[in-house]
């Protein structure tokens, strides 16, 4: 019998320590005999790379290194070739050291950030994406560090995904310029080399342009053919050119699914070649589910089974094996790095966490959907309070959860956050409002020049129909989100006070003129697209910025910020917070040292997960 008991106030086993001690999953790949996995593990505030040789066990390979992509958000990490593992960290040199008993050695000087190493077939040359911070460039140096780095491709704004051809003599890659972001149009080009040290002596744009995003190039195998994804209007399609014969084929036609994420980040995969180059493995998804399948040259497709995971990315097909690697996760299932092979087997290979937790304290996910005032359809994933032993009376208080961003989504897959959260008795909302990735173009693109103010309009939308179909409690309601999404908390608190209890803010954006100074390179135009272009778009930029309009917050606010956030710098949180104090609105403040944009360190999640459920007990649960 389930004991009845006040919603928030059950006793749950998922404790802010586990939350602490989970490790992040951010990378996989093969050594290139195909015969080691290599992955990349987050643990704490510290990346560190791990390998295991088929028949041994696992060790890591890095220790005092912080392993880390250095260009924006991170992403490209490492590479490994004949036994060598290649790889970037966090002091923003390149470094090598052999998988075999070893130390490593930087191959680039102290100067910049590097990412996205890919090794010559001869093993002789390394290529990567560098930047200062405000020039971006492919560098190349020899593998051995011996050296100076070269410039190979300079001139674009920005560089992504370097690719070698097999015979070493070709490379392929993926630029783009100011305004626009990768998923909105990029130039992915073809270059030719020559020399005894290799420069580009012919290069030429294959495929995207200024509105149409071509990403994630790839050479087969045989070096007979390139690939890429490319955007066919309101998805993507897998495309396929023949070097020798400038034949080009679509193997996937997107309809209704994606088969890339917006690349936020270095070195993101969703497809790749099996070691004949007769097919290729690719992940599609749609409104937040996965899937993974192989298709032929001729463009015949099928599904692999992969079992309870619904969430995949970062695939690595073993260049000996028909097998792929990948992070995968599943609503009941911790994300793992797993190994799928072709017969069937499936196999786990590193876990996030302990998988301590009995599943009847995680919740279900469940896709929901409502209407916005214009009638376009907006999307979102609920979760009930899941406790199997407690139950309460009536309906029960809620998180509205708000993705960052803005570009993104909360998929369908496993979170310890959610189910601490409704283990203890509060329904979760976790809303894909029209901006999110995985429903289209157009829903993506929706929120363009609009953003501040649809977002906003489908969070309160979600809260809205949450109570309306009863399944949570309209007047104990709590709004949650970092980055783009404490960007929205804030403004959901401003335009409509009382709808929300409280808000729950972490590291979000404040003033929008301040950011669009102070942000780094990646997103310095980015609000071009999301609010306008100043100064024509002054109007905007000060009606959706939260530091413009204080005097209508009127709900409990907690705020926190990372005091080494190069992103949203913590002086847009400080101005906030010190114009709410002034006008006496309950605001409390909490700055976490050695934390950037996202919260990492295991001191960190400690205290902050505590902090949360105790201002949610005091201003939801408890507050009349």
């Amino acid at each position: 019998m389930k004991k009845i008991a006040p919603y928030g106030q059950w006793q749950s086993p998922i404790s802010a320590s586990l939350l602490s001690q989970r490790i992040r999953l951010d990378e996989v790949g093969w050594d290139s005999d195909g015969k080691t996995l290599v992955w990349l593990e987050g643990r704490s505030g510290q990346g560190v790379i791990v390998s295991m040789p088929f028949g041994e066990v696992r060790r890591d390979v890095t220790d005092e290194h912080f392993v880390r992509g250095g260009v924006g958000y991170g992403g490209g990490e490492f590479t490994c070739h004949d036994g060598v593992i290649f790889f970037s960290c966090r002091d923003g040199r390149l470094y090598r050291r052999s998988l075999k008993p070893d130390r490593p050695r930087p191959i680039t000087p102290p100067f910049g950030s590097a990412a996205s190493p890919a090794v010559s077939p001869d093993g002789k040359w390394v290529i990567y994406v560098f930047t200062d911070g405000d020039i971006d460039l492919l560098g190349m140096v020899d593998s051995e560090g011996q050296d100076w780095s070269v410039k190979l491709a300079k001139g674009a704004d920005f560089y992504m995904q370097p690719a070698w051809h097999p015979q070493g003599r070709q490379i392929a890659w993926v630029e783009w310029d100011h305004p626009n972001m990768s998923w909105d149009g990029t130039r992915l080009k073809l270059g030719n080399l020559s020399g005894d040290i290799p420069r580009l002596v012919e290069e030429k744009v294959i495929a995207g342009n200024e509105n149409c995003a071509a990403v994630q190039p790839q050479f087969s195998p045989d070096g007979r053919w390139l690939s890429w994804i490319e955007d066919n209007g309101e998805w993507e399609d897998l495309v396929i050119l023949n070097l020798q014969t400038g034949e080009r084929r679509n193997l996937i036609h997107g309809d209704g699914f994606h088969l890339a994420l917006p690349a936020w980040g270095q070195g993101m995969r969703s497809y790749g070649w099996s070691s004949t180059s007769q097919w290729i493995y690719s992940i599609g998804n749609a409104a937040g589910e996965a899937q993974l399948w192989l298709v032929d040259l001729a463009g015949k497709t099928r599904r692999i089974d992969t079992g309870p995971y619904t969430w995949m990315t970062q695939i690595a097909v073993s260049p000996e094996m028909e097998a792929v690697a990948m992070i995968a996760s599943g609503p009941g299932t911790p994300e793992r790095v797993v190994v799928v092979e072709l017969e069937g087997r499936l196999w786990t290979a590193a876990r996030s966490e302990t998988e301590s937790i009995d599943h009847t304290f995680l919740p279900p996910v469940e896709p929901i959907t409502w209407v916005a005032p214009d009638g376009s359809t907006v999307y979102g994933l609920y979760s009930p309070p899941t406790n199997p032993h407690y139950s309460g009376n009536g309906l029960p208080p809620a998180i509205v959860k708000i993705h960052g961003g803005p570009t993104s989504a909360e998929p369908i897959r496993y979170s310890l956050e959610r189910a601490y959260f409704t283990s203890r008795g509060y329904a979760w909302l976790e809303v894909n409002y029209r901006g999110s990735s995985g429903y289209g173009k157009t829903y993506r693109n929706a929120l363009y020049e609009r953003w501040g103010e649809i977002d906003v309009e489908d969070a309160i939308g979600g809260a809205a129909a949450m109570e309306a179909r009863g399944l949570a409690d309209g007047s104990r309601l709590a709004i949650m989100g970092g980055s783009a999404g404490g960007y929205t908390v804030l403004n959901a608190l401003i335009r409509q006070p009382g709808r929300f209890k409280a808000g729950i803010c972490n590291y979000g954006v404040t003033n929008l003129f301040s950011l669009n100074k102070e942000t780094h390179k990646f997103e310095k135009h980015y609000n071009d697209r999301m609010v306008g272009v100043l100064p024509g778009a002054a109007a905007r930029f000060h009606d959706w910025s939260p530091a413009f309009h204080v005097e209508s917050i009127r709900d409990a606010l907690i705020i926190f910020q990372g005091a080494e956030d190069p992103v949203v710098t913590p002086d847009q949180s400080e101005q906030m917070v010190a114009s709410l104090q002034q006008r006496g609105v309950r605001v409390e403040y909490q700055v976490y040292p050695g934390e950037g944009h996202g919260f990492r360190r295991r001191e960190t999640l400690l205290d902050y997960y505590p902090r949360v459920e105790r201002f949610l007990l005091d201003h939801v649960v408890f507050s009349p």
